[in-house]
């Protein structure tokens, strides 16, 4: 207890003086480790000692991979043809582009993998469209921080693959295809209160419509990068090859594209490259501080501890699961995604398997409500972006928000008292759900 007394207060004080959140993970449990062992040094080579042995893992070989492919396709023009797309399902309905830029969020982001990446591509090209045709750009801005997180839960998924090392090895294949319809549902929310502010006359009746030849001619131009989400799906749910060999082919097939299109120069080339080593370092240093506190609350007995409290406090799933909800949506709003899994899977997981709960399932509830805690003040990453290429102060973004997160969560209460919205699709497609 002396141990995680420490990892803690620490932590909490390193965040409250902003301290990075993998170097307060780091430090933290260096302090706690050296409780439990005879100095200082031991501590440290320990904690060195865990840190490598957590990142050996052939599985995290797939995010590199696919931050790589989300990089290329933001610079190889392949986003603006998605746009295009999401402009012929969506533009026939009222407030056609703020509906299109949910869509095309989600097309973007389930395929680059990235919020803020989609946030930035989709906002960039719609905002001056939108601003021509008298929307309210903070309206646009918000509906497009809503719906930048839902490619996070559409595979191709890093969410989904950190998850899958955290939990002791989910099926990296099942969270996949477990996560299509939560992903949908998320995107669906924030158009439905879309459509009752264009009904109200809330948002501009322009309605765009396509010939029937106008409408292939698109969807032929967004076919190569749609057949890249059917090569990495169809790939896994066939057997043909692995999460990570998936992203190895995804990537490649990216690079392959964007050379066709002749949209990517060396330098372009070397910009996505250096993008991708950036952020996979980011992600690999969080991955291992994180496993190595992991290691330390198991080992020390504090995961059970904390389970047991959390058992004794209540044993009816649905009450837990609604603790699960508020407690992840609160701790959300002040961590980013990939910390968020690291942090709250061990100490959520053993709880929700102690009630018969899926870690599949399981999986898909607590990145559904991480999700939604990176588009909420104060420090989800996507606001900062989708105001900045709106062009709209960040204050004015709140309160347009605010209804799109109640349908938002709705759609998470849905997913998580409703299991077959995870499960169903696994078992149909892979024929297990773990």
């Amino acid at each position: 207890m002396t141990a995680m007394l420490i990892l803690g207060v620490v932590f909490t004080l390193l965040l409250f003086f902003g301290v990075p959140v993998s170097f307060g993970i780091g430090i933290a449990t260096v302090l706690a480790l050296f409780t439990v062992t005879p100095t200082i040094d031991t501590a440290l080579i320990v904690s060195a000692q865990r840190v490598a042995s957590s990142l050996d893992s052939f599985t995290l070989v797939a995010i590199p991979l696919f931050i790589l492919a989300g990089n290329l396709m933001n610079t190889g023009g392949i986003a603006l043809r998605l746009i295009d797309l999401a402009r012929v399902l969506v533009g026939w309905l009222p407030g056609s582009l703020a509906q299109i830029s949910v869509v095309a969020n989600a097309l973007f982001g389930a395929i680059s993998g990235s919020a803020v990446a989609s946030a930035a591509s989709v906002g960039a090209t719609l905002s001056p469209l939108q601003r021509k045709a008298g929307y309210n750009m903070p309206l646009c801005a918000a509906a497009n921080v809503a719906a930048s997180p839902c490619g996070l839960l559409i595979p191709p998924s890093g969410a989904l693959i950190v998850y899958s090392l955290i939990s002791g090895g989910t099926p990296v294949d099942v969270l996949f295809v477990a996560g299509y319809i939560p992903g949908i549902l998320m995107a669906l929310s924030v158009m439905l209160w879309l459509h009752i502010l264009a009904k109200r006359g809330d948002l501009p009746q322009d309605i765009q419509r396509y010939t029937v030849r106008e409408a292939l001619a698109v969807f032929w131009r967004a076919l190569p990068a749609l057949t890249m989400v059917l090569i990495i799906m169809g790939g896994i749910v066939g057997g043909v090859f692995t999460a990570t060999e998936a992203a190895g082919a995804a990537a490649l097939y990216t690079l392959v594209l964007s050379l066709l299109y002749r949209s990517l120069s060396w330098r372009k080339l070397g910009e996505a490259m250096l993008s991708a080593g950036v952020g996979t370092a980011v992600v690999m240093l969080m991955v291992g501080v994180s496993m190595t506190m992991s290691w330390l609350m198991a080992s020390t007995g504090s995961v059970m501890l904390i389970a047991n409290a959390i058992t004794e406090f209540s044993s009816n799933p649905i009450v837990l699961l609604l603790l699960f909800n508020v407690l992840l949506l609160l701790l959300g709003t002040f961590l980013d995604i990939t910390p968020g899994l690291l942090i709250f899977t061990p100490i959520f997981l053993p709880v929700a398997m102690k009630l018969g709960i899926s870690p599949v399932h399981f999986g898909i509830i607590i990145t559904f409500n991480l999700c939604i805690g990176i588009a909420t003040p104060p420090v989800g990453s996507t606001l900062f972006v989708a105001a900045r290429v709106a062009g709209v102060p960040l204050g004015q973004l709140t309160r347009p928000l605010l209804p799109m997160f109640a349908f938002m969560i709705a759609a998470l209460l849905l997913v998580t008292y409703v299991p077959a919205l995870s499960l169903w699709l696994p078992q149909v497609l892979l024929g297990k759900t773990a």
